[in-house]
């Protein structure tokens, strides 16, 4: 296998497993005032290809398994979708930016607290610009929400995908080491470039899945 195909193969693979994540995840909510709100676990898996390929690799499986998912599970349209990309980047381009200066433990962890700050922030800011048309509701009734909804909430669902990259990273770069889908080391160090094909690839892959699992559940 080429380094080419072994570099769309390992993506298109962590695309899948990111958005079977999801499909496991996304109603998942501790947010009663909020129930939009979703814990949505496939910030894991997009971060650790972000770990393995660098910040660019991150913007594409994030939006390839958001378009994905707004065609298949989710009810918030183009909104939603807007904002799951928003709230990926945000948390996982940080860190995938941090590990590829410094490939640490130290490292990651240091990138991926700036993640959970950075996307804390960020998503403050567009809860406020976009949830009031997205809920019909005036601003000031999301202004009364920032603190005691949004902060705690994006702050513990960044705490918890950041512990789970943790936990998660090495035993999945074991599985695709095995597989032998893992880059060499020095490619993981330069980062490696994202060719246009592995978000095809993974979006054949996503789209097929998702076709299986609506017909499945009988909506097609």
């Amino acid at each position: 296998m080429n380094e080419r195909t072994r570099r769309m193969t390992t993506l298109a693979v962590m695309s899948v497993i990111a958005y079977l994540l999801m499909l496991l995840t996304h109603e998942i909510s501790f947010m009663p005032t909020a129930r939009f709100l979703s814990l949505d676990m496939k910030d894991i898996v997009i971060v650790i290809g972000g770990f393995l390929y660098g910040p660019v690799a991150v913007a594409l499986m994030s939006l390839v398994v958001s378009v994905i998912e707004m065609l298949t599970v989710s009810t918030t349209g183009p909104v939603g979708l807007l904002m799951n990309v928003l709230a990926t980047c945000a948390f996982a381009c940080p860190a995938a930016f941090a590990y590829k200066r410094m490939r640490t433990i130290s490292g990651a962890v240091i990138g991926l607290a700036a993640g959970c700050v950075l996307a804390t922030g960020t998503m403050l800011l567009w809860n406020y610009i976009i949830t009031p048309m997205y809920m019909n509701v005036p601003r000031a009734v999301i202004v009364e929400m920032l603190i005691p909804v949004f902060l705690p909430f994006n702050l513990i669902k960044t705490g918890v995908n950041a512990a789970a990259t943790l936990l998660i990273y090495k035993p999945l770069v074991t599985a695709l080491r095995n597989a032998h889908l893992l880059p060499t080391p020095a490619e993981q160090a330069a980062g490696g470039k994202v060719n246009l094909g592995v978000m095809l690839a993974a979006a054949l892959l996503l789209l097929t899945l998702a076709l299986i699992i609506l017909a499945y559940r009988g909506v097609i």
